[in-house]
């Protein structure tokens, strides 16, 4: 219930040298000034002493108060920054927890007040939570763009502008005429909407933010014997893949993430292909091909004649030491004497950013892509001279940016999200 207020701890882990809890709704400052007493002015910090309500003292705090609605949550909002000590917080959390009308926050409550009451809207509390589980500098740099409203900012203009036409659409059913103010240009109003459409495309043709959030897959592939352990153990920088001088010692996908230079990457080492009456072994090298048709990049270490096609492929001259020459577009490699590994490493890195979409374009999740897919169809659908059916695809795809941006949202999708915060966001 919104009417309730709550409270949290909303920094790190503790103990830490500051500790920072979080009260937000109607009873905050009175909750606030049971504990501190006389209340700082609002957004100006104030050293206060926590009193428990047994009169012993708790802490001492500094205390900010912001007042509704410019706060983070819309609603009247304290912090109190104390000492980062788990018996510290516990026992102002026991204090709080005593208050009447005061109970613990749910995970990302915090953050759903604000979106109910409009201080963000859901693609920016989505770019929140992945700013959160941001692991590496590509999937921060997203997350801030998402956090900061850009989707939002664009999906405006296109609301405003598929506003228009729909007022254009309905004002004609209505209003009729053809020789005055009234009258509607409907050819002019469907090359607009064909506009909006392009436009919605080209976004849509835009890499998925998953391929970011989730990493790239990169997978080393070859006959047995090539040198994909041992590559794999030197790209991971441990010991994962047991190595040693019998063919088809890996029989399974072994996977590790990697935070490879901001980019997040899955690296995955597969069984050797070859055939096989060994029924193990067959079955790692049908997980192996599995592997690499879903592989963003693959990491190719057997014969370049025998690339597979369909996909990005560096091609690997492993154990170049005991080879000799590369092939025509091989890398050398040598795990044994480091060689070719600063070649590698930036051929690598080079393939991996060309993967990546640009830094400053902003990508749609998956339920992003699907409600601009659903207005898209809308527009895509404008094959008539009807004004009505006209104007009914305007508002089908309407409703469709109204989805995405959440102010037109089903509980089962808030709720799936926020599960994703934690209690103090």
């Amino acid at each position: 219930m919104t009417s309730d207020t709550i409270y949290a701890l909303s920094s790190g882990a503790l103990p830490a040298a500051i500790a920072i809890v979080r009260i937000s709704g109607s009873l905050a400052e009175q909750a606030t000034t049971r504990l501190a007493g006389n209340l700082p002015s609002p957004r100006q910090a104030g050293l206060r002493k926590l009193i428990g309500a047994d009169g012993t003292p708790i802490d001492e705090a500094l205390v900010l108060v912001f007042s509704a609605p410019h706060t983070a949550t819309g609603e009247a909002l304290v912090e109190l920054h104390l000492h980062g000590g788990r018996a510290v917080v516990a026992r102002l959390l026991r204090e709080l927890s005593g208050i009447p009308g005061l109970r613990e926050a749910e995970p990302g409550e915090f953050t759903r007040r604000a979106l109910l009451n409009g201080r963000l809207d859901l693609t920016q509390a989505e770019g929140l939570a992945d700013l959160l589980g941001a692991e590496t500098e590509w999937q921060r740099r997203a997350a801030m763009d998402g956090a900061g409203g850009s989707i939002r900012r664009q999906v405006e203009d296109w609301r405003s502008r598929l506003i228009l036409l729909s007022a254009q659409a309905e004002a004609a059913i209505d209003y009729v005429g053809d020789d005055d103010e009234t009258a509607l240009d409907l050819t002019h109003l469907v090359e607009q909407a064909g506009t909006l459409r392009t436009e919605w495309s080209r976004w849509l043709a835009q890499p998925p933010a998953e391929l970011l959030q989730n990493g790239l897959k990169v997978v080393l592939a070859g006959p047995p014997n090539s040198g994909k352990s041992s590559l794999f153990n030197a790209l991971v920088g441990s010991e994962r893949a047991i190595v040693t001088a019998i063919p088809g010692t890996t029989r399974d996908v072994l996977e590790a993430r990697l935070d490879f230079d901001g980019i997040p990457l899955i690296l995955t080492d597969t069984a050797g292909l070859r055939s096989t009456d060994d029924a193990v072994e067959r079955i790692g090298v049908k997980r192996a091909q599995q592997a690499q048709k879903g592989a963003d990049l693959l990491l190719w270490l057997g014969d370049p004649a025998s690339t597979p096609s369909g996909r990005s492929v560096l091609l690997i001259h492993a154990r170049a030491d005991e080879r000799g020459p590369p092939p025509s577009g091989s890398i050398p490699t040598s795990v044994r004497t480091a060689g070719g590994s600063d070649e590698l490493l930036n051929r690598l890195r080079e393939t991996l950013r060309t993967l990546l979409p640009a830094a400053d374009i902003a990508l749609l999740n998956r339920r992003q892509r699907a409600a601009l897919s659903k207005a898209e169809q809308a527009l895509s659908a404008i094959r008539t001279h009807d004004i009505v059916i006209v104007a009914d695809l305007l508002r089908q795809a309407l409703s469709a940016l109204d989805r995405l941006t959440g102010r037109t949202s089903t509980e089962d999708v808030l709720d799936g999200l926020f599960t994703r915060f934690c209690l103090g966001k």
